[in-house]
């Protein structure tokens, strides 16, 4: 079974950091992009970062120059470290990927079932 797992949410205090990482496990053969998303209370899923295969990336925004993505495609992970954290930074935190299973099936949108992460004012 492949599927995501999220790490090193928890709460910090404003101007603080913290990292996340995200693992994909099971038969895979190929990842191609890799992402966070990010879902306040009351507030729809929105993009974070996404990192290509490449090593390409695209932050939103609101996190330009406090947050950084990388991606260790032998160890098929994703990082999510994050710096100089605002109260509006709280949310749930979900890890996203496209790949290809070993058995040559394509998921398109895989999810991980996501880390919290609040930061206090």
């Amino acid at each position: 079974q492949v599927q995501l797992v999220e790490s090193g949410g928890g709460l910090v205090q404003a101007g603080g950091s913290l990292r996340l990482s995200c693992v994909a496990s099971g038969s895979i053969s190929r990842i191609n992009d890799m992402g966070w998303y990010r879902q306040a209370p009351g507030k729809q899923r929105e993009l974070v970062a996404v990192i290509t295969s490449d090593g390409n990336t695209n932050y939103a925004d609101s996190v330009k120059g406090r947050f950084t993505i990388s991606r260790d495609n032998a160890k098929n992970t994703v990082t999510l470290q994050m710096n100089t954290l605002r109260f509006e930074d709280t949310a749930v935190y979900y890890c996203n990927a496209g790949l290809v299973t070993g058995l040559g099936v394509r998921l398109y949108n895989l999810w991980g079932q996501g880390t919290q992460v609040t930061v206090s004012s």
